[in-house]
């Protein structure tokens, strides 16, 4: 039995498939703790594994550049107290092996240091957007850098000398290998939902012939916008069609005004939606076209 430590970066598109493959490595006789911001904690415990807060998540982010959405989690991702508590922790647990989120520079810049194997999770494609996740890497470092730490190394000295970088994508959606990068592996898709998203019963009968449209954008906090889901429940709103709209809990119901032929869900299982719906509206995350794919391969 290995003994597995999951540095995590919990966004939407992240933690699920994260859990799910923690859920596989269990059943194979292996332990896995998650290690994570704050709001990662119910989560990973509702999953039923041990959960580990980075109580410095967010120690600094007063000096960061202030007003963006992205102030907190570059904060989490990149600042020198989540380094240094990451070390703490890995030296804390001696896992045999470690997994980092691929978006998670404040970790992989010291895996080097851990002195056992680890590998990156990249849980979308590796090829098709390496020029972006460059581009992304380089703004995280910008804001750090305005809040007067010294920079961290460009995204290709954090993932490449690990042993293995694992795209939970298929290989046939992403582009071509670079020269290179023959670390990479494509595991597939892990299309798991978290437990709090269960099967949700409709109020329109599985024989109406009524067009089911399902709005879900993303699951992270820091994407939430009110205004869009309310804006793609009034586009619907005469329409003849049903429209099952789910928030993820970061949209409170109060906030919204829900058409009569609209149903509003918190959390609900997307597959059984999916197989009733003529149109899915989403914010083009990897997980949803997934689950899409999936769905129709059934």
């Amino acid at each position: 039995m290995a003994r597995i430590l999951w540095l995590n970066w919990s966004g939407g598109g992240n933690l699920p498939p994260s859990l799910g493959v923690a859920r596989v490595l269990t059943e194979r006789g292996h332990a896995v703790a998650f290690a994570g911001r704050p709001e990662m904690v119910p989560r990973v415990k509702t999953a039923g594994f041990r959960a580990i807060e980075i109580t410095q998540a967010y120690a600094q982010v007063d000096r960061y550049p202030q007003g963006q959405p992205l102030t907190r989690p570059a904060c989490y991702l990149t600042s020198p107290a989540v380094e240094a508590q990451v070390q703490a922790i890995v030296a804390a647990e001696a896992p045999d092996l470690v997994l980092i989120d691929a978006m998670f520079p404040a970790a992989l810049a010291h895996a080097g240091e851990f002195g056992r194997p680890c590998a990156v999770f990249v849980h979308t494609f590796v090829f098709r957007q390496l020029d972006m996740w460059r581009r992304v890497f380089g703004m995280f470092d910008g804001m750090r850098q305005q809040a007067g730490f010294a920079g961290l190394p460009p995204l290709d000295d954090l993932w490449r000398p690990r042993q293995r970088i694992i795209s939970t994508s298929l290989a046939a959606f992403d582009a071509p290998p670079a020269a290179g990068w023959d670390m990479v592996r494509h595991a597939g898709p892990v299309l798991e939902d978290e437990k709090f998203a269960v099967p949700k019963p409709l109020p329109w009968p599985s024989v109406d012939p009524t067009p089911l449209v399902m709005i879900s954008f993303s699951t992270m906090f820091e994407q939430r916008n009110a205004e869009k889901l309310q804006r793609s429940l009034d586009a619907l709103a005469d329409f003849q069609v049903h429209v099952v709209a789910t928030t993820a809990g970061i949209v409170a119901p109060s906030e919204l005004t829900v058409p009569a032929n609209a149903l509003l869900l918190d959390y609900a299982a997307h597959d059984p939606i999916m197989r009733r719906a003529a149109l899915v509206v989403t914010h083009g995350g990897h997980g949803t076209p997934c689950e899409l794919y999936a769905t129709a391969c059934r």
